[in-house]
């Protein structure tokens, strides 16, 4: 029989090396050997024994109550999400047979809402593959399009590097947001492949990875700083909304301040490749057909 992943123990692990002693108000004596903070320390912090916690971080108790994870929370100085997430491996779930993935498929009218929407719009699936983008998205970056990954095409391809010049900072992101989209189901043939080429390909992105970072996909509001070939730089801002009704898929919406360069960039770019009767501002106001 296969072991089970320590998932738990794992996070724990890679999220206290995170932390220094100083940012846990410990006094720095000596040389330390370790990054972050020591085992035992954790421990004293958290109010626990330092033996129990060595059972958790090694995988033979996997189900603390919840007091004791969110006093690790606490002291490992997780965010709402990070704290949600470390609550999440410390449920006891059943074990399920395994399943052969299904295909993740637009609901219709978001389909359609996302065609006729007149700005750059696109839908992303758990494992951030695109399923639907509207012609203005792909002319923003032509791997938005269905079939495509948001992870795979930002590490693996140097065309949509470029386009982002704060690429680390986006990393970062995407991959935090990819492991809260996940959750614990890790053991899916989708994440297995699609992390493990990741991993072997780029090395940004095993260092992100090991980090443990988690960061709700559809949370706080966030610009998009972008360095378009035929634009130049341009900063837009996104929306990312839960479609309802579906496992996780989200609906992305680029949209630009009203009566800024950036909505008079974006009007040109719809100027390309929509149909006079769809082409607006950027900021929502119709522009006039072409004589």
């Amino acid at each position: 029989m296969t072991e089970e992943p320590n998932r738990l123990g794992d996070y724990l692990r890679a999220r206290r090396q995170l932390v220094t002693p100083e940012q846990a108000g410990l006094p720095v004596l000596g040389i330390r050997r370790v990054a972050g903070l020591r085992r035992e320390e954790v421990a004293m912090l958290a109010g626990i024994s330092a033996d129990y916690y060595l059972r958790l971080e090694q995988g033979r108790d996997r189900n603390p109550s919840v007091q004791v994870l969110e006093s690790l929370a606490r002291v490992l100085r997780l965010d709402d999400d990070a704290a949600a997430y470390l609550l999440g491996l410390g449920s006891p779930k059943p074990r399920r047979p395994r399943r052969r993935p299904r295909k993740e498929t637009v609901p219709p009218g978001i389909a359609k809402l996302v065609a006729t929407l007149p700005l750059p719009a696109f839908v992303e699936g758990r494992y951030f593959d695109v399923l639907a983008a509207n012609p203005l998205a792909t002319a923003l970056s032509p791997r938005l399009v269905p079939g495509g990954n948001r992870l795979r095409d930002v590490f693996l391809d140097p065309a949509e590097q470029s386009l982002y010049p704060d690429w680390e900072l986006v990393t970062a992101g995407l991959v935090a947001g990819f492991r809260q989209s996940v959750g614990t189901d890790t053991d899916d043939p989708r994440f297995i492949e699609l992390v493990g080429e990741l991993s072997l390909a780029s090395p940004r992105f095993r260092r992100l990875w090991a980090r443990h970072d988690v960061r709700a996909r559809n949370g706080v509001p966030a610009p998009v700083h972008l360095d378009h070939p035929q634009l130049g730089e341009l900063w837009l801002n996104r929306e990312k909304l839960s479609v309802s009704g579906t496992a996780g898929q989200v609906l992305a919406i680029y949209h630009p301040d009203s009566g800024t360069g950036d909505a008079d960039k974006l009007a040109l770019l719809a100027s390309a490749v929509l149909p006079p009767a769809e082409r607006t501002t950027g900021d929502g106001r119709r522009l006039l057909p072409e004589p």
